[in-house]
């Protein structure tokens, strides 16, 4: 059980992301493009039904993912959420009528077993509940200086992959910073109660972290072909997510000869993760 929790609630999670994927994609192609970053932008999304639909699921799978942090190791459910991106493509066929061609059901199997082959490889372990502020303040800034160079980069190009590509791992970084500050806010709600929730630091910088997120992916959106933002923002998620569970939360993952499989399945997820990208361009 201590695997087989979290795992559900990541997959709830990943699910509900998708379907918050597939409705904010909708709502953000229906607003103009801005040359900039406009924090107006989601002013003229909440006059949209689909958008704000899409909200909702993001808050459902912030519970679930809630839920997976509490019971599981960050660099075990973080990584779950590389499925997002065929959940999404699936969810927009269906909504649309349209079946998925054959290929695109082969990217999608290479994404479910690759993501298989690289966890049961490298079998993540660990769950520490507390984190020296020390470390805090090295991964905060670190991250923090990521974001900014990576927004203001994509910013000052013109809409197009480049742009596209630069949000998309803006986006990942305050996503997988996200997930470790709620990791951290989880567990002092379950030792303190809602008392030392609503005091912590934790509580307010994951929420102010997640906001950034859901900005900067709106313009990601916006802002060039799925084929540039995903694959950033997806494989940048994990990856920096697992660096993050190792660094703050003293994380464990297999060595040695286990390496060759992770690799595999690493190789596996990005190739299948850019053929599903590329689709997305055309998914309505």
């Amino acid at each position: 059980m201590g695997v087989v929790l979290p795992v559900l609630f990541a997959l709830f999670a990943a699910l509900s992301n998708a379907l918050a994927t597939v409705l904010q994609r909708r709502a953000a192609l229906t607003v103009p493009q801005s040359d900039g970053f406009r924090f107006g932008l989601v002013l003229d999304l909440l006059r949209r039904p689909v958008w704000v639909g899409g909200i909702l699921a993001v808050i459902a799978a912030g519970v679930g993912q809630a839920l997976a942090l509490a019971t599981g190791a960050l660099a075990l459910v973080q990584p779950l959420f590389v499925l997002e991106l065929p959940l999404a493509l699936l969810i927009a066929s269906l909504v649309a009528r349209q079946r998925l061609p054959g290929a695109l059901w082969l990217a999608v199997a290479g994404v479910v077993a690759g993501l298989g082959i690289a966890l049961v490889a490298a079998s993540p372990q660990g769950n520490r509940t507390d984190v020296p502020a020390a470390r805090w303040a090295v991964a905060l800034t670190a991250c923090a200086v990521v974001v900014v160079l990576l927004a203001v980069a994509g910013l000052r190009r013109p809409p197009g992959r480049a742009r596209a590509g630069c949000l998309g791992a803006a986006t990942a970084v305050c996503y997988a910073l996200t997930a470790a500050l709620m990791k951290s806010s989880v567990h002092v709600l379950d030792d303190g109660g809602l008392g030392a929730f609503l005091t912590s630091w934790e509580t307010y910088a994951f929420g102010a972290s997640g906001i950034c997120a859901l900005l900067l992916l709106e313009h990601a959106m916006q802002g060039g072909p799925l084929v540039a933002s995903q694959p950033a923002l997806t494989l940048g998620d994990a990856s920096i997510s697992i660096a993050l569970g190792v660094i703050l939360y003293e994380e464990h993952l297999r060595s040695g000869w286990w390496l060759l499989p992770q690799l595999l399945g690493i190789a596996l997820i990005c190739t299948a993760v850019l053929a599903l990208a590329k689709a997305g361009d055309d998914a309505p």
